[in-house]
């Protein structure tokens, strides 16, 4: 399995950022590999990540990828619920529905979520999807009760 967002290989789109903050709070803090910095979404529900697959050489040209897992470090208590997993494939100009996940924020271990401290939880899980363009990760609740969502890693394997 290899990642598939490597520097200038994606674009990334996030539906909001705490106080509109994008230095401490932005979506690159997502992908820069420290544990210290993460995506924090302001408050309001549902909040989504949009990730488009670009050419590495040229980013105005999309590129197509296979997908075989997606891995999401969350902060405790601000952890997405009801998320679901769209795509736009080929010549679609529409996202369809690929699957649904739920998190829970509990300190215990579960299927697709792994637990590293009391407050980070990575969730990963398998899908197969192929020839993606753009995928878009929805949380449409959050366990947090103003809405915000906290990622601090988010990789996507072929």
């Amino acid at each position: 399995m290899s990642i598939l967002i490597d520097k200038g290989s994606f674009k990334c789109r996030v539906s909001s950022v705490l106080n509109k903050n994008s230095k401490e709070f932005g979506k690159d803090n997502m992908f820069d590999g420290s544990d210290e910095s993460c995506w924090n979404s302001h408050q309001g529900s549902p909040q989504s990540v949009m990730i488009q697959f670009v050419d590495p050489l040229d980013s105005s040209t999309e590129r197509m990828v296979n997908i075989s897992e997606i891995k999401i470090m969350f902060q405790g208590g601000f952890v997405g619920k009801d998320c679901e997993v769209l795509a736009q494939q080929l010549d679609s100009k529409e996202f369809i529905f690929i699957s649904k996940f739920f998190p829970d924020d509990i300190n215990t271990f579960q299927v697709r979520l792994i637990e590293i401290d009391r407050y980070i939880y990575w969730i990963s899980f398998p899908m197969k999807i192929e020839n993606v363009k753009q995928i878009k990760i929805v949380f449409k609740q959050s366990t947090d009760f103003f809405g915000r969502i906290v990622v601090y890693k988010l990789d996507i394997l072929a």
